[in-house]
């Protein structure tokens, strides 16, 4: 059986990780997989990029033209949206003409236009799509917020500077509703809080729907020497060092601002702590932030090495995520496989990872009160060593790649007839 892997990049990004890791844990079960992408990072001989052209940049461009000129001239939103009007057809390409299933990651930003995901469905051969956000079931965005119009239909974006009734949210989440309504697609979502929020949607609720957590090598990803990667580091011994890590910090979605706001209740309400405490941020462009901490902040750039980003998990105490939409953070499950305990907000697929008070600390949404508590609680009040112990059994027994692409594997089987 072989498998063709679809997504924009190869490693930038939670969905590129997430495919490149996915197409690794089948590779390694025996199943032949190639990843197709427009942005290859290494030097990987199964990612295919697609050949460099002036026309690629322009697709790319073009997308964001449309979008910018229809949300009158702001660059408002410009990337928390996506129309899908410019693209690749790959149909007629080798490596999908050889592929007895298609599987699709995240296609946006000039990867597959709508007329190019349509042609694929045309083609007759099975189609598997893993959601990272939400963009499949709606209009034109990636994370909904608390709207639901995708229950019924987009209509009057709150992401536009000028929504209306027809707007670019209703007039792609129609175009999709054509496409998909004569489609027969297999839909995986990698959180149970996405494949319940798909299946309440107007466009693919009636499809195949199912969930399937990302994949992490649990043999690379492990327990390691705490004070030797803090040697390697750089980083401080005596202290309990809090990390936070995000490719994009400025994102508001990420959450660092209850972050910073816990930090200074920590402060304030635990002083003896707070002496102890420091803070890695992990991200582009730290520095931005780092003086709005009442800690002691180790700054590290976007981290491109997988073994350099071990020893950055090992060299920590506790992982905290303040995001306030999130699908199935890949960060969460390295840290877990690393042993590392988990602090994050109950909301998108957070509450489904950290097991309150069994391997980490679920707190209260958009309470930066209660993430300070979870902080305390796992640093000083839990058991420590237990908490790491049961993060790393549930990453292996759960993300582990033999038993993510054993699931992957039975969806193939069922869609293809064949037994890999």
């Amino acid at each position: 059986m072989r498998i063709l892997i679809i997504n924009t990049a190869e490693r930038i990004g939670g969905a590129a990780i997430a495919a490149s890791r996915l197409m690794d844990a089948l590779k390694n079960n025996g199943i032949k997989t190639k990843m197709l992408v427009r942005h290859k990072q290494t030097e990987q001989l199964t990612v295919i990029p697609l050949k460099n052209s002036w026309r690629r940049i322009w697709q790319f461009a073009w997308e964001r033209i449309v979008i910018w000129i229809a949300n009158g001239f702001t660059r408002r939103n410009l990337f928390a949206v996506d129309i899908a009007n410019t693209g690749t057809d790959i149909t007629k390409l080798h490596e999908f003409v050889q592929a007895d299933v298609i599987h699709l990651h995240w296609v946006n930003q000039g990867m597959l236009s709508l007329n190019d995901i349509e042609k694929i469905l045309k083609s007759g051969k099975p189609v598997v799509w893993t959601m990272h956000d939400m963009w499949p079931f709606t209009g034109i965005c990636h994370y909904a917020g608390s709207c639901k119009k995708y229950e019924e239909t987009c209509h009057n974006c709150e992401l536009l500077l000028r929504p209306h009734k027809k707007d670019l949210s209703y007039k792609t989440f129609k175009k999709k509703q054509r496409i998909f309504s004569n489609s027969k697609i297999t839909f995986v979502a990698c959180s149970h809080w996405l494949e319940e929020m798909a299946k309440s949607s107007a466009l693919i609720g009636r499809q195949n729907i199912t969930s399937i957590p990302n994949a992490i090598n649990t043999n690379l990803f492990m327990p390691r020497n705490k004070r030797q990667s803090r040697e390697k580091l750089n980083l401080p011994q005596d202290k309990k060092l809090l990390l936070f890590g995000s490719v994009k910090i400025t994102d508001k979605r990420k959450g660092i601002d209850y972050l910073i706001e816990a930090c200074k209740i920590l402060t304030q309400s635990n002083p003896e702590l707070s002496k102890e405490l420091g803070v890695v941020i992990l991200g582009s462009h730290p520095e931005q932030h780092s003086s709005l901490f009442p800690f002691p902040i180790y700054t590290m750039n976007y981290v491109k090495s997988e073994k350099d980003l071990v020893d950055i998990y090992n060299a920590v105490d506790i992982y905290v995520t303040p995001s306030l939409q999130d699908n199935l953070p890949n960060t969460i499950v390295e840290a877990m496989s690393c042993g590392i305990p988990c602090v994050g907000f109950e909301t998108g697929g957070i509450p489904q990872m950290i097991d309150h008070l069994h391997n980490g600390y679920v707190a209260e949404y958009k309470s930066a009160s209660d993430l300070a508590n979870g902080i305390k609680w796992v640093l000083t009040d839990g058991n420590y060593q237990t908490l790491s112990e049961e993060a790393h059994r549930k990453a292996v027994n759960t993300y582990s790649e033999s038993v993510v692409a054993h699931q992957y594997l039975q969806i193939y089987n069922k869609l293809t007839g064949k037994n890999a």
